[in-house]
């Protein structure tokens, strides 16, 4: 593929991936609990490979034929976001000095499952993918259409990657010593996931 046409993508890509949202939400609170930033942000990236991937495989003429898809879609992902934001908000992320109490509570497959429902489940995320790729598809190349969105998806993954592990870490280093700035923010992310999941609903009406 071109230099020219990879560098375009990136840039609407990385403006996509640096607007904060549900997946930042989680980031901020993986990081806040510290112990599976990576495991959490691996999830998100999961997510996003599915949305891909459904693109890759020609998803979009079937919700094109079949609406009532889509909106299944957004209706399951926003009563997941729902769920999410509703339960953060109403007992939000606290600081304990026991590890083993936050090891207890947490496990590394329920931060990868959770990550990957926060952004597999979006079906903004999947529309994003409809719109986003193709217009940087050349059937002309030698490469094939769906090899094409599979490698430009590549590059929008590793740019999640490394944002959402950087945000991450900035929210352990600034908030990890200060207990109601991490109930604030941790209400606030929750706030977020409950703000877009009743838009998404709105949507549908």
């Amino acid at each position: 593929m071109e230099m020219n046409i990879i560098f375009a993508f990136w840039c609407v890509s990385i403006l996509f991936v640096l607007t904060p949202g549900a997946d930042w939400a989680y980031a901020i609170l993986a990081g806040i609990k510290g112990e599976f930033l990576i495991t959490a942000v691996t999830g998100l990236i999961l997510g996003h490979l599915l949305a891909i991937l459904c693109v890759a495989a020609g998803v979009g003429t079937l919700v094109h034929h079949y609406p009532i898809l889509l909106s299944t879609m957004t209706i399951v992902g926003a009563c997941y976001l729902l769920w999410m934001g509703a339960n953060l908000f109403m007992h939000p992320a606290t600081i304990s000095n026991d590890s083993n109490q936050t090891l207890s509570l947490d496990s590394a497959r329920s931060w990868l499952i959770k990550g990957v429902g926060i952004s597999g489940l979006n079906p903004k995320v999947l529309l994003l993918f409809f719109a986003l790729l193709p217009p940087f598809i050349h059937p002309k190349m030698a490469f094939s259409p769906t090899t094409q969105i599979i490698l430009l998806g590549m590059i929008h993954l590793l740019s999640c990657a490394v944002v959402y592990v950087l945000v991450g870490m900035a929210a352990k280093k600034l908030l990890r010593t200060r207990p109601v700035a991490v109930r604030v923010v941790s209400r606030v992310s929750g706030g977020l996931m409950v703000l877009i999941a009743l838009m998404l609903v709105v949507g549908q009406i």
